[in-house]
């Protein structure tokens, strides 16, 4: 077997990831948990690392390891304040901060990043930065723009000087709140998805006929007047929401392809978005936190 170079650890609000890594970049074997860091009380961090890790903390008791995403956060383990931009790998692992636990093991933890841009309000991220980092390591033809799809997405845009800019996008939430707590939820069914409906809602959004506002209601009316079938209801809000948000990330952007950072049926729904907008999606994979990590621990001379 190929010894493992690096344990790194994604450890974000919902989910507890952690994976042995090789020197090539793939992963050896991973562990994945519901133990977000919003169900981890006050206090029991390492407790719950040393739990979950401790058949390969014990088999490898000199391997480094990083942590990333929000365990870095308030609500986190350690919080680390946000790197300013322009970031790049040698700025971040600068700034990573080395945290003893027991048997004098040393943790290594990345922080978030902040978009401190005069024109705008502050946004800030912590995890994408480190899967940024990793699609960089791809070397990807630069400038490039970047869609991380999620709960709250990010739009990011990478250069020569690394990470330059992002905005972050509340789509996720939005659905979220919408389907399960308002009005346009009550007559939503569940059903197979329905491609129609939800082209239908990008293309209403795009077409840029009526405020967001209006056309939400009509995610109501449409079901009350029988137009759409009750369980397309939900694939016609999903529409109308990423539309609204692609037609904002890409105004003034020239057609260059987004490389799209995920996996499964988000990133599918994305990718089939960016094409009804005539942008391509390219889809960069779902490890790159592991491959930003890595880079990460060589900068920081954990890893040859």
């Amino acid at each position: 077997m190929i010894p493992p170079v690096l344990l790194g650890v994604d450890w974000g609000t919902s989910r507890f990831r952690a994976y042995l890594v090789v020197a090539a970049g793939a992963v050896l074997a991973r562990i994945e948990t519901g133990d977000g860091i919003l169900s981890v009380a006050p206090g029991g961090f390492e407790t719950l690392f040393h739990q979950r890790l401790q058949a390969w903390l014990a088999q490898w008791p000199t391997l480094p390891v990083v942590l990333s995403g929000m365990i870095t956060s308030r609500n986190g383990w350690l919080e680390l304040d946000y790197q300013a931009l322009p970031a790049d790998g040698d700025s971040l692992a600068g700034a990573m901060r080395a945290h003893p636990v027991g048997n004098g093991r040393l943790l290594h933890f990345v922080p978030g990043l902040a978009d401190l841009a005069d024109d705008r309000a502050p946004d800030v991220m912590r995890g994408e930065e480190t899967q940024l980092l990793g699609l960089l390591s791809l070397a990807p033809a630069l400038p490039a723009r970047v869609l991380l799809p999620g709960t709250h997405s990010k739009w990011a845009r990478i250069g020569q000087r690394g990470i330059e800019g992002f905005r972050t996008y509340m789509t996720g939430e939005c659905y979220a709140v919408l389907r399960e707590h308002s009005i346009l939820g009550r007559l939503m069914r569940p059903g197979a998805a329905d491609p129609a409906a939800f082209d239908k809602g990008l293309n209403d959004r795009r077409s840029g006929a009526a405020s967001l506002l209006q056309q939400l209601f009509a995610v109501r009316t449409l079901g009350l007047f029988e137009r759409m079938p009750a369980t397309d209801l939900a694939d016609y809000l999903s529409g109308l929401l990423i539309g609204d948000e692609l037609a904002a990330a890409l105004a003034g952007d020239d057609d260059s392809p987004v490389h799209l950072v995920g996996s499964g049926p988000l990133v599918a729904r994305y990718r089939r978005a960016l094409e009804v907008f005539g942008v391509s999606g390219r889809v960069a994979g779902s490890d790159l936190a592991v491959l930003g990590q890595l880079a990460l621990a060589r900068k920081r001379g954990l890893v040859r």
